[in-house]
């Protein structure tokens, strides 16, 4: 089941570990956006979400669970802010630890890095918070 709370500017889900999940967790957002007339920088917000969810998928949430998405607008501040909300304890690799080139993953941090204005872990019990933001002005 998928709960959703909306406040003027800010929304939460709730997601089951499934792939299935990361294209859905791209439709709530995008409708946040598009709902909050904050559509600027959709792309660079769509691709971090992603990159976000999947991690949390492939190493943050154990199985059984799921992660919640967060969603806030600062008009204020004109900030967008994005936070993911797992129960593991898988750590976040800082976004400096390249992967080989063979390597088939390990980029969605550096992504994540390069169009986020900010980002960063916070703590959870249990687990942990990925989170990122964007100026909308």
């Amino acid at each position: 089941m998928n709960e959703t709370t909306q406040l003027p500017y800010y929304r939460a889900a709730f997601y089951c570990r499934e792939r299935r999940s990361i294209p859905v967790v791209r439709k709530f957002t995008r409708k946040a956006l598009i709902e909050w007339e904050c559509e600027k920088r959709t792309d660079d917000v769509l691709l971090c979400v992603t990159e976000l969810a999947t991690n949390a998928l492939r190493h943050g949430v154990p199985p059984g669970r799921g992660f919640k998405v967060h969603i806030y607008l600062e008009r204020i501040e004109n900030a967008l802010r994005v936070e993911l909300h797992d129960s593991g304890d898988g750590e976040v690799r800082p976004a400096g630890d390249l992967p080989g080139a063979d390597d088939e993953g390990g980029r969605g941090l550096l992504l994540v890095e390069a169009l986020a204005d900010k980002w960063g872990v916070g703590e959870r019990n249990p687990g942990k918070i990925v989170w990122c933001e964007f100026s909308i002005a």
